[in-house]
């Protein structure tokens, strides 16, 4: 008996992905969701006895999506795939009544282990149905999805050294004027001060800037889930931005690097400026980015007054090469 399943995901190269990895012998019919809502919809129209659930999503997210699943007993049973590989994700999704967690990439053999681990997996002497639609993927939405699995391979580990719940957003990818990028990044500032800091980064091909804006009232929070004492001190602020820094920008880097099959060296990170506005910081440095294809990140910690947006900034030399790696990940 032909089994419906959805793919629920707002990045078309994570739908496409998952699709493939799914086992060829296997009797399925195929539907597909950008968002929560959207999927919450397929399940209800009877399409959706199977589920492959992001958690970042728009309009509505995963863990809304079990709630609702939950809360209103639809028959569906739910394996969430995701970037966001914090313990406390896991904890939150299993407690949501999920039946398992897979990390994003996806593979064939984590998708069929635990399809047969839970007894759902029915081979078939047919084919995967015909009638599957096609999905289609652009280089930016494949762009947005290495930044989502990089995003939270960062996460994972801060909250692993600070023993906290990072908050994950959907990542933001343009190629964009320095000017844009200034006024991009006007929506972030909130009235506030930033103090930012910039490490450069080359590969085969690609080279450009990570770029860590700290907003200045997450000094004093971040100083003491470090054990710092003097968080107004100017050498603890640096510090917390060089460490805050380390983790993300590095985590960050071998996230995308493993997706490319490439390595990146790093240089030292170098304070941009301190106690100013983004327009400021960006204005002052803005000999250093020209066109740029960027990557944004706004990182959030959960009970705590801690935000600081992580950006990527690739250089335009940097795009055909980009383009090419990428090709691989969409053939």
């Amino acid at each position: 008996m032909t089994i419906p399943i959805l793919i629920c995901d707002d990045s078309a190269l994570a739908r496409k992905q998952m699709a493939r990895t799914l086992p060829k012998d296997w009797d399925v019919e195929i539907s597909y969701a950008a968002n929560g809502a959207e999927g919450l919809d397929v399940i209800r129209a009877g399409k959706g006895e199977i589920v492959f659930l992001d958690l970042n999503m728009p309009v509505m997210d995963g863990y809304e999506v079990l709630q609702a699943v939950q809360q209103q007993d639809l028959p569906a049973l739910i394996i969430v795939v995701s970037g966001d590989i914090q313990i406390k994700a896991h904890e939150r999704v299993k407690a949501l009544g999920a039946l398992d967690f897979i990390q994003k990439p996806v593979s064939a053999d984590a998708i069929s282990n635990i399809l047969q681990e839970y007894g759902i997996l029915t081979l078939t002497q047919g084919q995967q149905t015909e009638d599957t639609p096609m999905v289609k993927v652009d280089m930016r939405d494949a762009c947005q999805e290495i930044a989502n699995v990089a995003m939270g391979r960062a996460a994972d580990l801060l909250a692993k050294l600070l023993d906290v719940f990072v908050l994950l957003p959907i990542p933001n990818v343009n190629v964009l004027e320095v000017s844009e990028l200034t006024m991009a990044l006007k929506a972030t500032e909130r009235s506030s001060t930033v103090s930012g800091l910039c490490q450069g980064f080359i590969g085969a091909g690609i080279a450009g800037e990570a770029l860590l804006l700290f907003h200045d009232s997450s000094f004093e929070d971040m100083a003491k889930l470090m054990g710092l004492e003097n968080p107004d001190d100017i050498n603890t602020e640096i510090e917390v931005m060089m460490d805050t820094g380390n983790v993300l920008i590095g985590a960050f880097l071998n996230g995308i690097s493993e997706q490319l099959d490439m390595k990146f060296s790093q240089a030292h990170p170098v304070v941009l400026g301190r106690h100013c506005s983004v327009n400021e910081l960006i204005h002052d440095n803005s000999e250093k980015w020209q066109r740029t294809l960027a990557m944004e990140i706004n990182y959030r910690i959960e009970d705590y007054n801690i935000q600081c947006d992580l950006l990527l900034l690739f250089t335009e030399d940097s795009i055909p090469t980009l383009n090419y790696k990428l090709g691989y990940l969409l053939d």
